[in-house]
């Protein structure tokens, strides 16, 4: 007869927990950890053929920052390759960017776009100084109204001096 998953994960545990002292909490996260992965291999194993991926996407899925490349960036539903993974190209699937980093995995300001342009768009945002500009904004911001610090105003240009009319020469 056939172990249930839960069997295989109490076992797994069991092993470790045999090797290295583990408190109850270690080991009740321990077993939800070894659970969850045992359910994704399952689910990979059950597919059918038709929809089977190839191993390489499989090993990205399983660990998906790899999937993030110097030059391409691989879209963990189907295996293509991108320079940066849009909102239209993740449409196709029904996902959004946020949608797709919590499914696979990313942290929520993971960019889902190549490391060589992530790397350009840096440089670029250095050269115009956008991160200054940014913390000068941010702290303009945050300063209440009276805080602020007034503008030095501005010069009224000097009334233009009235011509005295002119007298006319008499001839």
């Amino acid at each position: 007869m056939a172990k249930t998953l839960t069997q295989m994960a109490a076992d797994i545990v069991a092993a470790q927990a045999s090797h290295v002292s583990m408190s109850a909490d270690e080991m009740d996260a321990a077993l939800k950890k070894v659970f969850e992965v045992l359910s994704q291999i399952k689910a990979l194993e059950e597919m059918p053929a038709e929809e089977a991926v190839d191993e390489k996407l499989a090993r990205l899925r399983t660990t998906p920052m790899r999937s993030i490349k110097r030059n391409y960036v691989v879209n963990l539903e189907d295996g293509s390759k991108y320079k940066q993974l849009t909102a239209k190209t993740l449409a196709k699937f029904g996902l959004t960017a946020k949608e797709y980093r919590k499914k696979w995995g990313f942290p929520a300001r993971q960019p889902l776009s190549a490391k060589s342009l992530s790397a350009r768009r840096r440089k670029a945002a250095k050269a115009l100084g956008l991160a200054d500009k940014l913390a000068a904004a941010r702290k303009a911001k945050s300063q209440t109204p009276g805080e602020k610090i007034a503008a030095p105003a501005k010069k009224k240009a000097a009334p233009a001096k009235k011509k005295a009319p002119r007298k006319r020469k008499k001839s």
